[in-house]
């Protein structure tokens, strides 16, 4: 499954060059995540109180930067689940302006719950998450 999360960059988005700040892809990859969980019905409170977790823990994130955009370009971040593992997931990403590859990357989550004493631990994924969010897929180059 992919969601889209689409968006006109904005002058606040952009360095003194006019060339985008680089933390906003890792904003908008995480834009792009919310709404995959909206597609499926869900959101951050109901993926909390559905299958009673803490939360889908950011563990990692990479980005690649493939072509510049800029001031009142419009993006779209295509997301996807590219690897299941036993507690953790990795969500892939796309930006695309028009046909042009603007940035590439993933983040890195983990399945975590609040144990009895208070900490924090990552848990199995519930098969029910996975079937909601799909196989793992790769983008079409």
């Amino acid at each position: 499954m992919s969601g889209v999360f689409e968006l006109r960059v904005a002058w606040g988005d952009c360095d003194e060059a006019g060339i985008i700040f680089y933390p906003n892809y890792f904003y908008w990859m995480d834009c792009a995540y919310q709404g995959l969980l909206r597609r499926v019905g869900l959101d951050q409170r109901k993926l909390i109180e559905r299958f009673s977790i803490l939360a889908t823990i950011l563990v990692g994130a990479n980005a690649e930067f493939r072509a510049p955009a800029s001031y009142e370009d419009v993006i779209s971040v295509d997301a996807m689940v590219s690897n299941w593992g036993k507690k953790s997931f990795k969500i892939s990403y796309r930006g695309m302006r028009g046909d042009v590859v603007i940035f590439e990357g993933y983040e890195m989550r983990v399945w975590a719950v609040r144990t009895a004493g208070g900490k924090m631990k990552a848990e199995v994924i519930p098969s029910a998450f996975k079937q909601l969010l799909g196989p793992a897929g790769t983008f079409d180059n």
